[in-house]
């Protein structure tokens, strides 16, 4: 038999879902942050163990391995990435700090500048020139170039940036960079802006370049690291990395453009909400994934999750691919508590996996959200993550009386209390932010929680929001390493087009198209289906948006092209509530999104059995302001149409589903949770 496994590392566990015919295996091990291949090792020799194998067989008999890494956004968060040096046309070096002029809190004036990845003195602007349709205005000066590697030799630039105005039109010039660049900085990463983001506008292909070369060096080491120890430990089968685009592919490939894994952690988890939740008939819903040390939010309508492709911001600085439109606070299990003049603040500082919250007993000495959870009751501390670890109450309890309840001149239990409702409010506001923003009533809608944390406090939230109706899938805790063995392989191509729509050439649309869908089938190697996408908008708007094409027998002809500005116009007043239907809308750009599908494991059927055999006794917990003796369920054990009244707490390996008094849990096929909320 061969396996698949999906394997996410997060801020705080790294989960693994193994697939094996009809059966998934859910395993957790710490994240290793000084090497996160540490930790992925370590999980997968607790794969072996549970399959009775070692770690050499399990490897062996392993097709294929699906990778989400946060390497990236860490990089970015620790300010730990390359020395990276910029190559720029002439008097365009400060464009990243000039960024349009765009300050992310514009009621704080003194927000200062985010931490620079590429300072100034390591800048460099050199004579070259094309013009919009790619002629040659001034040509490339070579020795400028030159003297510019050199500085940057003594200055240890480790990774290079070239960023061309109108390279993405003809990019001979940033080639020829390249070529000097091997001359004069031999073994440093070069990333060239037509490669990793060849459209305009300039600042947003600034931005993703410069992000591309901070953390691609160590983008490179680790997935590296990680193949490498793979292969020795007997691994033979294909290895695959999550893309922020939702999609996967080789690691060779992303490591070539290793900002397109910025924020690729999510991803994995939104996929696997749309496929669990399209088998329970749930199209439209919220999926919210509370982990260790964030808690991410997207909006899901008729099964499909938004891919945005341009304006995403992520650790202050600009990524302009396509990127599932995930958002994230920081609210997790390890989100640290402390009392700041007087008041209680939760977050977003958090204790990650290493030291941790204070009842793993690491070290930490900070009470975090799980510490508060423990002592209200909610939390197992004999079962937490499938009885791998053992909480300790006490210290738990001693940490929050130190550090919260005395500054605040309360008890322990109101502070948990207090700890518990802000993080809820944090994560309901982050809810409220999305959905306000699509012009959203979330009420209708579902909520899809998991993570090992989402179970936990879904109830509140949804009560919070007005939200009637929970969803908790059976393997939650783990959910977005599911997501990867769910997800498609898929290639992004994009080629910048600046023109009127009705001065568009159709030969040449149709050129551009059949030049994209061409470098997608040599990337994937493998039959795929192909999206076709125009970016489009109103004369003098900033943002474009993404409108599917019209073809006719793959072309884009006239009616298509009419067809598609109508569909443009009737897009645009859904999401903006106006259109300008008497304006003659602007191309920015052509795009294609290819997509190839590969055989998935199949979501594994629950077996019959009745919630009273189910009973594994009760424990207190904080419902109702008290303490109180409340019912608690082996989740391993609920099958098919059992119910569960609330309150009640039902205790899975690696996560606790809480019902809340007024609600109600029902198990469906496949046993997610299916929770009614009433009107407490």
């Amino acid at each position: 038999m061969k396996y698949r496994i999906g394997i996410d590392v997060g801020g705080t566990f790294t989960d693994l879902v193994l697939a094996a015919g009809d059966r998934i295996r859910l395993a957790k091990h710490p994240t290793t942050p000084a090497d996160q291949s540490d930790g992925v090792l370590g999980g997968l020799a607790r794969l072996a163990d549970a399959e009775g194998l070692s770690a050499e067989t399990l490897l062996a008999r392993t097709a294929l391995i699906v990778h989400g890494t946060t390497t990236a956004d860490n990089t970015m968060i620790e300010m730990s990435g390359a020395t990276v040096g910029l190559v720029t046309s002439e008097g365009h070096r400060d464009e990243i700090e000039i960024r349009r002029g765009y300050k992310e809190d514009i009621w704080d004036p003194a927000l200062p500048a985010p931490p620079p990845i590429c300072p100034r003195r390591r800048r460099y602007g050199v004579p070259e020139r094309l013009d919009f349709e790619g002629r040659v205005v001034v040509p490339l000066d070579e020795e400028a170039v030159r003297r510019a590697l050199r500085r940057m030799k003594l200055q240890g630039v480790d990774s290079l940036a070239v960023v061309f105005l109108f390279s993405f039109v003809d990019a001979a010039h940033e080639r020829r960079v390249r070529e000097i660049a091997a001359e004069e900085l031999p073994g440093v990463m070069v990333s060239l802006s037509h490669e990793v983001m060849p459209s305009a506008p300039e600042f947003e292909r600034t931005s993703t370049t410069l992000v591309n070369a901070y953390v691609g060096p160590r983008i490179e080491r680790y997935l590296g690291t990680l193949d490498r120890r793979l292969r020795a430990a007997g691994f033979a089968g294909e290895l695959l990395v999550m893309q922020s685009n939702g999609g996967v592919m080789p690691g060779g490939y992303v490591a070539q453009k290793a900002v397109a894994v910025m924020g690729s952690g999510p991803a994995g988890g939104v996929n696997g909400a749309a496929a669990v939740a399209d088998a329970a008939g749930i199209r439209d819903f919220i999926s919210v994934d509370m982990g260790g040390t964030s808690y991410d939010v997207c909006l899901v309508r008729a099964g499909t999750p938004e891919v945005k492709a341009g304006w995403n911001w992520h650790h202050r600085y600009l990524i302009g691919l396509p990127m599932i439109d995930v958002q994230s606070v920081g609210a997790g299990g390890g989100s640290i508590a402390r009392v700041v003049s007087g008041t209680l603040k939760v977050g977003p500082e958090s204790a990650g996996a290493v030291p941790g919250p204070v009842c793993y007993g690491r070290g930490g000495v900070e009470p975090t959200v799980t510490d508060a959870n423990l002592v209200l009751g909610y939390l197992s501390s004999e079962r937490f993550s499938g009885g791998q670890m053992r909480l300790d109450v006490e210290r738990a309890h001693a940490a929050l009386h130190d550090r919260v309840a005395g500054a605040l001149g309360i008890s322990v239990l109101e502070a948990a209390e207090g700890i518990f409702r802000l993080v809820n409010a944090n994560m309901a506001n982050a809810v409220r932010k999305v959905s306000a923003g699509r012009g959203i009533d979330p009420r209708p809608l579902v909520l899809v929680a998991f993570g090992g944390n989402g179970p936990v406090h879904a109830g509140m939230q949804a009560r919070e929001l007005g939200i009637r109706r929970i969803f908790v899938p059976k393997l939650a805790p783990a959910f977005s390493a599911l997501g990867l063995l769910l997800s498609d392989h898929v290639v992004d191509e994009m080629r910048s087009y600046v023109t009127p729509v009705g001065r568009v050439d159709l030969v040449r649309a149709n050129a551009l198209l059949a030049e994209m869908e061409a470098a997608a089938r040599r990337a994937l190697g493998r039959p795929a289906r192909f999206e076709r996408l125009a970016a489009l908008c109103y004369p003098g708007q900033t943002f474009d948006m993404p409108v599917p094409l019209v073809a006719r027998n793959g072309a884009l002809t006239p009616r298509g092209l009419a067809d598609t500005v109508a569909r443009f116009h009737r897009m645009h007043e859904e999401l903006h509530t106006y259109a300008c239907r008497d304006e003659e809308p602007i191309l920015r750009a052509l795009r294609v999104k290819a997509v190839a599908t590969d055989e998935k494991p199949a979501l594994p059927r629950a077996e019959r059995g009745p919630a009273a055999k189910a009973r594994a006794g009760a424990r207190k917990a904080f419902f109702g302001g008290r303490l109180v003796p409340t019912p608690v369920y082996d989740g391993t054990k609920l099958g098919p149409g059992a119910t569960i009244d609330g309150p009640a707490l039902v205790d899975e390996p690696f996560t606790t589903v809480v019902v809340y008094p007024g609600q109600q849990a029902r198990v469906d096929r496949f046993g997610n949770y299916a929770i009614s909320v009433g009107r407490a």
